[in-house]
């Protein structure tokens, strides 16, 4: 014995099938979502921005994601597919992530061109804020003002916390959705299950 608290094991029954047409309409909104934020990227007139709009991308972009992932755990919840709505959450919530800071490096890239060791595309800030998120740092791309590593730097932490906290907080949001949808039954001392 571990010593730990085991979680009830669901039976199959109680496990709702998923219907074809709302898991298409679930990746149809994902798909969706991904390709409206990465075209309002694209489109976003970064070229000419000021020190003030490349902090406020990162702070209202920070807040908003961190208000929007509590109102994702909340709808996890509540969700009648906890799985899926989980998914979609970590599969739009990411995106969000990666392209606020490749927003801010592509603005900064442009008020301050020897923030990196290239001035960055809309592309390049993408790119770079990749393989800052995948921890690959090919290289190519370098932070080579003070300023520039602090955000970077941001960045590393901040992406620790979207991988350990945020997935942790919406995998506990399905497992709690998953118990919530559970039948209540009998336990082993003989008395019924709390929900």
């Amino acid at each position: 014995m571990t010593g730990a608290a085991e979680e009830p094991e669901i039976p199959d029954q109680a496990r709702p099938t998923i219907p074809v047409r709302t898991a298409a309409w679930i990746i149809l909104r994902i798909v969706g979502s991904i390709a409206a934020l990465v075209i309002a990227y694209y489109l976003l007139p970064l070229d000419n921005a000021s020190a003030a709009v490349v902090g406020t991308i990162l702070a209202l972009g920070l807040a908003t994601f961190v208000a929007w992932m509590a109102i994702q755990v909340r709808s996890i919840v509540r969700s009648p597919y906890p799985g899926l709505r989980g998914l979609e959450a970590l599969a739009t919530g990411i995106p969000f992530f990666l392209l606020l800071f490749a927003s801010a490096y592509v603005a900064m890239s442009d008020l301050w061109p020897e923030s990196f060791t290239a001035i960055l595309s809309h592309s390049d800030g993408l790119y770079f804020t990749v393989t800052v998120f995948s921890t690959v740092g090919f290289g190519d791309i370098v932070a080579k003002s003070e300023t520039a590593r602090l955000v970077v730097t941001g960045q590393m932490l901040a992406d620790l916390v979207v991988l350990g906290v945020a997935i942790k907080v919406v995998v506990g949001a399905v497992r709690r959705g998953v118990r919530r949808r559970a039948p209540a039954g009998p336990r082993a001392d003989g008395g019924a299950t709390r929900r």
